[in-house]
């Protein structure tokens, strides 16, 4: 079992490397035409089957899974205590990020003597009024919310189905095995798709690298390189101390083991997609309890975005740069709490960050035909800020855990990865 599961990690990484020394080579030797074919006929369908196989059980695990892990919290006062210490640690988590963020965009000044045209035309996204984003969570029909995809909306019905199933006791007892049947059954067919998870990784990889190419970051490398520092601090040094001091456990251990997951986040470049997979790390390789993992991964899914609001304070003080526009203290502190409550409304699928990101500028007066800038490069920047999204999620279900006293330490710190 060990053995397959070094052998599958190993895949993935093997799949990611070549997808991109191929992608470059693309880019570099073959005609664009050939590029087109080839990414129209084999890249696209291969790379879009493996994200469509993954989205196809994204909704019904969620509900699945958040209704079994939070009817499993039999002590309703232990469900609110689990439920406080995820929702305060994302929050913290995501300001922490967020300012970050912002302190190294105004050291390093990405913006400073970078003139880059602004497009004439750029189709602004209309963006929810803040309140709307609590009002909208709760459903009005939560069949409509699971065929459309409303994460949150799927998230609260979930959650309350889970409650009251839980307070049913004995006589709910038969639609509990009904549902933690079904979630087995998704999890088995997750680990059906996931064998084919390193053709879908190559294809997603190589196919972004050879159109995009190396040249598209030269415009944007100081950009790139200021978001991708505060992500790696992020992503090391903050989740590591917060499991090291916090969590009073070895973080190398935790790397050691979710590394493969990052792989998965940073090819799909979806919190979502990776749900499956972080879920079956969580419970079989870290040792937390599937009760509290899946309740925590699904919400996290949803409502923790770092290496988002990462992506919006850098971009924010960007702009703001490109365009000769200073900000004040106040206007700065006022990202901050819109890049927070923006995060918590930002779904997590591919490239949605960039559309939030139009309600931090606004917030501040920044003009949003600055977005058509970052475009270009979003799609790299995308992958890397998803392995950051997960990873938080992960970092603060092991510390719940523990703090919880449930987290089986004899297999988090067993060597199998």
């Amino acid at each position: 079992m060990n053995k397959r599961n070094l052998n599958f990690a190993n895949k993935i990484l093997i799949a990611l490397i070549l997808g991109i020394v191929f992608g470059i080579i693309g880019n570099v030797i073959f005609p664009k035409s050939f590029n087109e074919i080839l990414s129209k006929w084999i890249l696209t369908p291969v790379g879009n089957v493996f994200l469509r196989a993954i989205k196809m059980l994204v909704a019904p695990l969620v509900l699945t899974s958040l209704i079994v892990g939070t009817a499993n919290i039999k002590d309703v006062k232990k469900l609110g205590r689990v439920g406080i210490k995820i929702f305060i640690y994302y929050i913290l988590t995501t300001t922490l990020a967020i300012t970050l963020s912002l302190i190294f965009a105004n050291i390093i000044k990405p913006g400073i003597g970078i003139n880059i045209p602004t497009p004439k035309e750029f189709k602004q996204t209309e963006t929810p009024f803040v309140m709307d984003i609590f009002v909208n969570m709760i459903p009005t029909n939560p069949f409509e919310a699971l065929t459309k995809g409303e994460m949150l909306q799927i998230i609260v019905f979930s959650i309350l189905f889970g409650i009251s199933l839980s307070l049913l006791g004995e006589k709910g007892k038969p639609l509990f095995n009904i549902l933690n049947c079904t979630n087995e059954v998704l999890l088995k067919i997750i680990n059906i798709i996931m064998q084919f998870a390193p053709y879908g990784v190559f294809a997603l990889i190589s196919n972004v690298i050879i159109f995009q190419g190396l040249d598209v970051l030269l415009p944007l490398l100081k950009y790139t390189l200021t978001i991708i520092l505060v992500l790696i601090i992020q992503l090391i040094f903050i989740y590591g101390l917060l499991l090291k001091v916090i969590g009073k456990i070895n973080p190398v251990n935790f790397y050691k083991k979710f590394w493969p997951v990052m792989v998965v986040a940073f090819s799909t470049s979806s919190s979502n997609a990776t749900i499956p997979v972080n879920l079956e790390t969580c419970e079989k390789k870290l040792g937390i309890p599937e009760s509290i993992a899946s309740f925590t991964i699904p919400l996290g899914a949803t409502i923790n975005m770092d290496g988002t609001a990462i992506m919006q304070g850098v971009a924010a003080i960007f702009i703001a740069q490109i365009y000769g526009i200073n900000l004040s203290i106040s206007q700065q502190l006022m990202i901050i709490l819109t890049a927070t409550l923006s995060s918590i409304g930002t779904a997590g699928v591919p490239g949605v960050g960039v559309i939030m990101l139009t309600m931090v500028l606004q917030s501040v007066g920044l003009p949003v035909e600055g977005i058509g800038i970052i475009l270009g490069v979003d799609r790299i920047i995308d992958m890397a800020r998803t392995v950051v999204n997960v990873t938080g999620d992960a970092v603060g279900t092991l510390i719940v855990s523990n703090s919880e006293k449930e987290l089986n330490l004899n297999t988090y710190n067993s060597i199998s990865i």
